[in-house]
Order: C-alpha cells, then structure tokens, then sequence
C-alpha cells in the first residue's frame, strides 16, 4: 500500500477514534435469515459463485519449486496445481484419462510425475500424459491428446487462481478490479512462505463466516479477552467499489498500537503497526496482511446442506523471517505459536462459536429477518453483491 495511502487511512481513524465515530453504512438493512438456509439458493451460489468463478487455490509460496503441486476439492471440482520446469503455474482437472480417477492423492508435495493409483497412468507437471504401462496391450492411442485436463489457471501478485470450469475465461482484471490490482502489488504476496494451515467444518453457512469478517462492534464482547486487547473495537475505515461497477471492498481495523504512533512523524507512520487491512475477494476470500506476513481465510458451502461449511485459515509469513536462525528463530517460533494459531483459534472457538449459534436460530425458524447496522457496511456490501450476482444471473438465464 503507497504510503500516502496509509496515511491518509490512518488519519481517519485518529480522527474517528478522537471524535467517538465509526464509518456509516447510512441506514439499518434488514436480512432475510433464510439466505443461510434456504437448499435452492445455497445450490445456486455454489454453481455460481464457486463452480463458476475463479477461486484463489493458494498463493505463490504453495508452490516453491518447479515440480511442486497442490490439489484441491473445495467447489466440488478436483484440482491438481503445479509449478513445471520453466516455473510457470498451471492447474488441471485431477482425473485420469483412462478411468477418471483421482490421479494425485495427497494435499501437496514435489514430484516429477503424477502416477494414477488405478493403473499406473503417469502425467508430467505439465499434465501432459508421459506413460501408461503395456501400451501393446491396451490400444493403440494418441498421448498428446490424453494429458490432464487442463483449466485456467493465472498467478497474479502472489495469489494463485484456478477456474473450475475447463471452457471458462479467467478474467482477474475484472474479478480483482484495478484497486486490487494496483494495491496488491505493493504487498509482496508473492515473496510470503507457508507456515501454518487450519481447517474447520463448521455447522453454519458460508455466509455467516464471511459475515464475521465484516465489522468489529463485536470485539468488546466477543473478543473481550483476545482480540479486543489488541484492537480497538467499532472503529474501522471501509472502502469499496462498487461505485466503479466493481464488488471488492477493504477494511482497516484498528490497532492500539495506533495510540503510540500517532505521536512520531508521518514518515514513520505504517499501516501494520496502526491497523489491520481487511480485503474481500469476491466470494469468499479474506485476505489480512500485517507487518510478518498475511492470513488467507477462505470459506466453501458443504454440497446438500446450507448450514455447513469448510474454512480453511492459512497462514503466510516474510521468507527473511521464515529463514532465521539461532535466537531470532526461536523468536519467530513463538510469535507463530502466539499469532498465528492463536488468531486461528480465536476464529474457531469465538466467531465461528457464534456462527453455529446464528445457524440454529435461523434453521429453528425463529426469527424472519436480522439486521446489519450502520456501522456494519462490509456486511451489507457482502450482500448486495451476493443478491446482484444472483439477479443478475436469473436475468441471463443462468
């Protein structure tokens, strides 16, 4: 983020912390509660927004080395991510062309080949299909016609996106917009390392878990004895644009830290010292950049039932920090221990704790609508976009 940029945020919420205020959404907007329950609605965001949008798989450090992949099954489509020989990132329909069966079993790793367990296929990191055991006795066929299946796939700023469609175009000049794409290369996503992965399925909508990634009114009482320490609670800046035809937005929370740096000279002034940025990617992204690194949140509705779903909370840290030795590194191992897991735990046990709670009022019927206040716009942002995709979509006869 340019530095006029930070200060600009920063000076906001000084100002907004001095005054008492908060950024307002405008009005009150009302919820129908049964956008978390509804089994038709849920199937349509899934073909839509997942099945057919581009999904972030992971970012560049996933993939470290030619021959490294990943694979994945969250939108229901098996995906096999791959760096090849000349370090380009490509990714693949994770079927055999004999048999159709899973090709690549395990989550990640390095390999040369891709055997299939079923019998013995072997595809190259550029899917391309190299053996297949007694060709004579099978029939004769064209290899070059029987590599893995290729999707599209693009490595931008660090972030690795894959369309689960194979005919599909992959357009993340239009799906980031030009501020995510101008703001995210200043981030260095693209020099972070793995360190520390969570997964957690959790008996409340996909939504719901967005939605806890939108407003922080409730750290006072929610976050009370964790976040709250750290954080200074219904205070924010927000910025989307929509107004630019776009669906992306950006949060800053508010770090305490800010009480202290707001006395040194604006050239010393740094946003992850100050705050916490907060981007969304449409749909399910959460992206939170901060001073050793950035947590990558995503979340996946469980195919059959809208009151589930699967969130999968990573962690990426600076390669000189991951790279440490002797003192410094046993420095770093405990702020990962106390960071890294502990922000992960706090989402599982705290807001997600609240997210199965919201879940069973609204399956029990109880209530016919929530509400999203004005100090809350992220939330109202999350869905108006999830409501113009959809329409948009019943128009064109999707």
């Amino acid at each position: 983020m340019r530095h006029d940029v930070q200060v600009a945020l920063m000076k906001q919420l000084i100002e907004r912390l001095d005054a008492g205020t908060n950024v307002d959404a405008g009005q009150i907007r009302a919820q129908s509660t049964s956008t978390y329950t509804d089994p038709a609605q849920a199937e349509r965001e899934r073909q839509l927004f997942f099945r057919g949008t581009a999904q972030c798989v992971g970012l560049s450090g996933d993939l470290p080395e030619p021959g490294s992949f990943i694979t994945s099954n969250d939108v229901g489509v098996p995906i096999l991510a791959t760096r090849n020989a000349t370090g380009q990132f490509q990714a693949f329909i994770n079927s055999c062309r004999h048999r159709g069966a899973i090709v690549e079993t395990e989550a990640r790793g390095t390999k040369r080949r891709f055997t299939c367990p079923f019998h013995a296929w072997t595809y190259d990191p550029d899917g391309a299909l190299v053996g297949l055991p007694k060709p004579d006795h099978f029939g004769e066929v064209d290899t070059e016609c029987l590599g893995l299946k290729p999707l599209p796939a693009e490595e931008r700023h660090g972030l690795l996106f894959v369309h689960p469609d194979p005919d599909a175009t992959l357009n993340l000049d239009e799906l980031l917009g030009a501020w995510f794409n101008d703001e995210f290369s200043t981030w260095g996503f693209d020099k972070l390392v793995p360190i520390n992965r969570d997964a957690y399925d959790t008996a409340c909508n996909w939504k719901l878990a967005m939605d806890t990634f939108g407003e922080t009114y409730h750290f006072s009482s929610l976050h009370k004895d964790t976040l709250f320490n750290s954080f200074h609670g219904n205070v924010q800046c927000y910025d989307d644009d929509a107004d630019a035809g776009g669906h992306s937005h950006r949060m800053i929370l508010c770090r305490r830290d800010i009480d202290q740096m707001r006395h040194l000279p604006e050239d010393q002034w740094d946003i992850t010292v100050a705050g916490l940025p907060v981007y969304w990617i449409f749909p399910n992204v959460i992206l939170m950049p901060f001073r050793a690194g950035v947590f990558l949140v995503r979340a996946y509705p469980t195919p059959g039932d809208p009151g589930r779903h699967l969130s999968r909370v990573d962690f990426y840290m600076k390669s000189e920090l991951a790279d440490a030795t002797g003192p410094e590194a046993a420095e770093i191992n405990e702020f990962i221990t106390n960071i890294a897991q502990g922000f992960a735990e706090i989402i599982r046990d705290e807001d997600y704790v609240m997210g199965e709670s919201q879940q069973a009022a609204a399956n029990a019927g109880a209530l016919d609508e929530s509400l999203f206040g004005r100090n809350e716009p992220a939330l109202h942002h999350y869905h108006d976009t999830y409501a113009a995709k959809l329409a948009a979509a019943e128009v064109a006869g999707a």
